[in-house]
């Protein structure tokens, strides 16, 4: 159980789960594409939004992987509207040397090249801006779509099976200090479905509330340069 929590001005906290934040919902009608979601917080966020009525899209790199979470969501919910699909990751490897020449003040634009933690955060970091640039634009052009970022908040999934003995300490404490998958999926599927933010864009939340990134993740000339960065990573892998 998190033991941090603090209701926020939408009502839910740190311990808030994904079933909690969206009870009472209908999502008929409406279809998601869910990235990582045959485990941890994707396979959560996955069923809920199922739970929820939502035609769930699961993107993922491991077919066998997918099919096999699809079944066990199935179980427990058969009128889920679940379909697998492959996410081809293999036109990274085209523009993983071009990535690796170009450095901005702030965010090293190499972030097809992982180093560690260090670029996991660049990862994140480079999330929420483009969260930003795209919700920009799309107003910019009068177009009726919400682009928002979120921080999940601290949680143990697989992510570190790779670091057994950071792993062992993780789970030795989870119950203490962390959330678990429930917890951790609660901020997506709120942002997802919740009527609380529908119009709202361009903005960064935690444990279902607004939440202020730090200064480089408001950035909105560094926004724009990864942008145009990620477009001429596009046209390198074209070409």
């Amino acid at each position: 159980m998190w033991v941090f929590g603090w209701t926020g001005e939408s009502g839910f906290s740190a311990r808030s789960t994904a079933e909690q934040v969206t009870a009472g919902i209908d999502g008929t009608g409406l279809t998601a594409i869910v990235t990582g979601a045959s485990c941890g917080l994707g396979l959560e966020t996955t069923r809920v939004l199922a739970l929820r009525g939502v035609q769930v899209v699961m993107a993922v790199r491991n077919v066998d992987a997918g099919y096999e979470a699809r079944r066990s969501i199935m179980d427990g919910i058969p009128t889920a509207k679940l379909e697998v699909m492959r996410l081809d990751l293999s036109s990274l490897a085209s523009v993983r040397n071009f990535a690796s020449e170009f450095v901005s003040t702030g965010l090293p634009l190499n972030i097809l090249i992982y180093f560690g933690m260090s670029a996991y955060g660049q990862s994140k970091l480079a999330n929420i801006l483009h969260a930003k640039e795209l919700a920009r634009r799309l107003q910019e052009d009068g177009v009726n779509i919400t682009v928002n970022s979120l921080h999940p908040g601290s949680i143990v999934t697989n992510l570190l099976r790779h670091h057994s003995v950071v792993n062992g300490l993780a789970n030795l404490f989870v119950k203490f200090a962390l959330k678990n998958a429930e917890q951790g999926a609660a901020t997506s599927c709120y942002l997802a479905l919740h009527p609380q933010v529908k119009g709202v864009t361009g903005k960064h939340f935690m444990d279902c509330n607004l939440a202020e990134p730090n200064s480089l993740g408001k950035d909105m000339k560094l926004a724009k340069k990864l942008w145009e960065f990620s477009l001429s990573l596009i046209h390198q892998a074209r070409t």
